[in-house]
C-alpha cells in the first residue's frame, strides 16, 4: 500500500542540512535571500517560539510517526475485514447455487422428500445443476457448502430426505467432471475395460447393479473384474494428478470412483466370484 510504502519517508523525517538551503528559507516563507540562514525564517513566521523550533520539529516528527503507526494498524484492518467479508458473500453465493439447484425437488412447504414426488423434478435439478457448471458456479466453495450442509444431515438424523440429496448433486457432479475426458481409444482401439467403466460413471448411482450384472463377465458381459479395477484404479492416478491435492473436487471425485468399485465389489461377491 501507498501508506506503507511511505514508511521510511515519515518515520525518518528530512534534515535541514540535507536540503538546499534556498529551499530552507523558501519553505518557512523566508523573505531573505539564503545566506540568511532558516533562523531568520523561523522569526519571520514564529517570532515568539523561535528558540524552540527545533524542538517543535521533534515533537512533530514522533506525533507523525505515532500516526503513521496508528494508520498502519487501521489499514491492516480493514484489509482483514475486506477479507472476512469476501469469504461471507462466497459462502452466501455458494448457498444461493445450492438453493437453485435443490429447488426444483423442494415442495410448497420448504421440505425435500426422496425419492421426489415429482418424476420431472430431478431432471430439472440435474439441468440446473449442468448450467450452473457451465457458469462456472460449482467451485471450490460450493462444492464446500455442500459438503458441510451433508456432514451436518448426517449429524442431526432426522432430515434423510436432505441428505440423500445432496449425495446425489455429488454424484451429479462427479459423474459430469469425469465425463469430460474419455480414455476408450488406445491407439485407433477401443479399450473394453475404459469402455465400460465410462458407460458406468454416466448412469444413475441406482443403475448401477443391473450395469455391472450386465457388464462383467462373472455376469452376462465380457469385461472381467480385474481388468475393470484396473482402469478404476489407473483413472483415480489420472484424477489425483489433475486436480489440486486435498481440495473438495479431487475428494468428490475419488469417492465417486471409489463408490462404483465397491459396488462392483459387492456385486461380484454376490454372484460367486473372487475377492479383489
Amino acid at each position: 500500500m501507498a501508506t506503507v510504502a511511505a514508511a521510511s519517508l515519515i518515520s525518518s523525517p528530512l534534515r535541514s542540512s540535507s536540503l538546499p538551503k534556498s529551499l530552507c528559507c523558501r519553505r518557512w516563507g523566508s523573505i531573505w535571500g539564503p545566506k540568511e540562514g532558516i533562523g531568520m525564517a523561523c522569526y519571520l513566521m514564529f517570532p515568539k517560539n523561535c528558540g524552540t523550533r527545533r524542538t517543535a520539529i521533534c515533537a512533530v516528527n514522533q506525533d507523525a510517526e505515532k500516526s503513521f503507526k496508528k494508520t498502519v494498524e487501521v489499514d491492516h484492518l480493514i484489509d482483514m475485514l475486506k477479507v472476512a467479508n469476501a469469504r461471507e458473500e462466497r459462502i452466501e453465493s455458494a448457498t444461493d447455487v445450492l438453493k437453485a439447484i435443490l429447488n426444483p425437488v423442494v415442495d410448497d412447504v420448504e421440505e425435500i422428500s426422496w425419492p421426489p414426488r415429482d418424476p420431472e423434478a430431478l431432471t430439472l435439478m440435474e439441468k440446473e445443476l449442468e448450467k450452473r457448471e457451465q457458469e462456472g458456479q460449482l467451485d471450490e466453495g460450493f462444492l464446500s457448502e455442500v459438503n458441510a450442509q451433508l456432514r451436518q444431515a448426517k449429524e442431526d438424523g432426522d432430515k434423510p430426505g436432505l441428505e440423500a440429496m445432496l449425495q446425489k448433486v455429488l454424484q451429479i457432479y462427479a459423474s459430469k467432471v469425469l465425463r469430460k475426458r474419455s480414455y476408450v481409444y488406445k491407439g485407433g482401439k477401443v479399450l473394453a475395460a475404459e469402455k465400460f467403466l465410462e458407460t458406468v460413471i454416466e448412469a444413475p448411482e441406482d443403475h448401477w447393479n443391473k450395469l455391472l450384472i450386465e457388464g462383467l463377465n462373472i455376469g452376462k458381459g465380457e469385461v472381467a473384474p480385474e481388468e475393470f479395477y484396473a482402469v478404476i484404479k489407473k483413472r483415480i492416478e489420472r484424477v489425483l494428478i489433475r486436480t489440486e491435492g486435498g481440495s473438495y473436487q479431487q475428494r468428490v471425485l475419488v469417492e465417486y470412483l471409489r463408490g462404483i468399485q465397491s459396488r462392483a465389489e459387492e456385486i461380484v461377491q454376490a454372484l460367486g466370484g473372487p475377492h479383489p
